[in-house]
Order: C-alpha cells, then structure tokens, then sequence
C-alpha cells in the first residue's frame, strides 16, 4: 500500500514529465523528490520511471502502481466513510420494497428528501406484488415493505402500521357484453367473462388474485397500468382502483358497473423488522407515517387525464 504522499509523487511525474517540475507542483526540493523516487523503486524491486526520455514518464509497471494504488486509496476512503457512517447509526445499505400498487413516481420526491441528508446510505428499491411483497420482507429481501395488501403474516420481529385503505370500482369496456347489462352484475354474470388481474409475484405459494371469482378464466398481465389499459381495450374485466381511472370514467373509455357482491377497500401495510432499525429506516417511517404523503400513494396518479 503506498502513502498519500508516495501516489502524489507518482502522479505529479505523471502529470508533468520532470522530477523539477514535479517537484514545484508538490512544493518540495528537487533532490527530495529524486531521493523518494528511487526509494520507491528499491521499495518494490522495479522501474518505475523511464529517465531515457526528455520528458519522464511512468513504465508500464509505475502506471500500474499508480493506477492500482489510486483505486486502493479511494477504496481506503468509501469504506472509512461507511465505517463512521454505520458507527453513527446510519445503515450501509437500506432495501426498500414497494407492492406494485405503489407507483414510483409518487416515491421519487421522497428519494430527493432522503439524498438531501448526504446520509451515505445506498437505498435499493424493488417491487412485488400481493404476497411476493411480504415474502420479500420475511426472506431477507427487504428492510422495509410499503404498499403490502392482506393482513400481515407471521414473520418473527415483524412491526407494521397501516398506510390506509384503497379504493375500488369495478369497471369494463363500454364494448364489453357487461356494460349492456341491467341491474347490478351477480356473480354468475361475472364468472362467465374472464377477468385481468396482475399476477402475484411469490415464489413460494401459487399466488392469489383479487376479484377472481371459481373458475373464472383470468388474464394475468405485470402491473397495474397493464391491467388498466386491458380492461380499457375489453380484454377483460375486474376492480380498479378509483381515483386513477377517473378520466377514463368521465370520457367513457371505461364504464363503473355495480355488483351484487361490492368490493371492500383494502387496507395497505407498512412493514419492517423491529430488531434492524438504523437512522434510514427511522426516517422513512417517519416520511410514510406522514398523512399527506400516505394519501397520495393510497390515491395515485391518473395518468389518462
């Protein structure tokens, strides 16, 4: 490992091509810098500097030495940082997983709060959905779930609060064969059509679907904005949520139906392991225990306005 002061010597002959000048740019004697070239050399048994030259330069093993012992140093330097960081409380890394319901672009303002803190925390953000968002939390992939829908599941150390509830409608295509029919939809009617739903991302059970009634043939398609736009184009039917087809509802391009059997809001999760809470994960719950901010990502963005 060299000193800050043996990789400066490198560099500045790197940089200016003499000892003399090198020497100016380091603020030492000429004879001082020439003396700790050649005790560099000794040091590690090789040549470093090609004196055959007008213009000094580094040989390929002293731009090795270079090279390697900068990335070392700044290596040195990012985990000195992260040692005082974790030392001040502050996680290493904090892994943030969102159900898919939760759209990014309502996150995103919270990312540049939590920057504005220059913490050093690494923050990963993934998604899953319906019980592949606590799985996630329960198998070590995530520090912190937002967004989770169901009652919270056995996980030893496991605190959560709620987010609130989530709205929805049933709605279909003004071209489906449902948007004709009279009177509530009965689940007869219903199960005759085949419905969209997003799939579950678990790894370890078959996953679930809301609003699926027996034996109702299903669409499963990635993620919310998918099903909306299924739905819109009739490929399906199902529960959306309300405020984020609200333009599609006004013009038309997709039609509220009522059913004999209406849907419940479901109340969504903020969960994470009691026994890691570190400065990050203290000030997210924070952000998210927040109402304004717990409403607009109950509400979502309608982005057909």
């Amino acid at each position: 490992m060299l000193s800050e002061e043996e990789l400066a010597l490198l560099n500045a002959i790197r940089e200016t091509g003499s000892l003399s000048r090198a020497a100016v740019q380091l603020g030492k004697a000429p004879s001082t810098v020439s003396h700790a070239a050649r005790q560099l050399e000794s040091r590690f048994d090789a040549l470093l500097f090609d004196r055959r030259r007008y213009r000094l330069q580094l040989t390929p093993a002293g731009l090795l030495l270079a090279d390697e012992a900068g990335r070392l140093m700044q290596d040195m330097v990012r985990m000195t940082q992260r040692v005082r960081q974790v030392a001040n409380g502050w996680e290493d890394r904090l892994w943030i997983v969102t159900d898919e319901i939760i759209e990014f672009d309502l996150v995103m303002p919270v990312i540049r709060t939590f920057d504005a803190l220059q913490s050093g925390v690494k923050l990963r953000l993934t998604n899953e959905v319906l019980r592949g968002t606590w799985e996630a939390l329960r198998d070590g992939r995530a520090d912190l779930i937002v967004g989770a829908t169901n009652e919270p599941p056995a996980i030893p150390g496991l605190r959560w609060f709620e987010l609130g509830e989530m709205e929805w409608v049933f709605a279909v295509s003004p071209r489906h064969p449902l948007a004709a029919v009279k009177g509530p939809l009965k689940r007869e009617d219903i199960s005759a059509h085949r419905a969209v739903v997003v799939a579950d991302s678990s790894r370890m059970t078959a996953g679930r679907a809301y609003g699926v009634v027996g034996g109702q043939v299903s669409l499963a398609v990635p993620n919310m904005r998918a099903k909306i736009l299924a739905q819109r184009d009739g490929m399906g039917i199902g529960w959306l949520p309300k405020r984020r087809i609200a333009s599609l509802l006004k013009r038309g391009d997709l039609v509220e139906k009522n059913t004999v059997d209406p849907r419940e809001p479901n109340v969504l999760y903020v969960a994470w392991h009691g026994d890691h809470e570190g400065r990050a994960l203290q000030w997210w719950l924070e952000q998210l225990r927040q109402p304004r901010l717990a409403r607009r990502l109950l509400q979502g963005l309608d982005l057909f306005g």
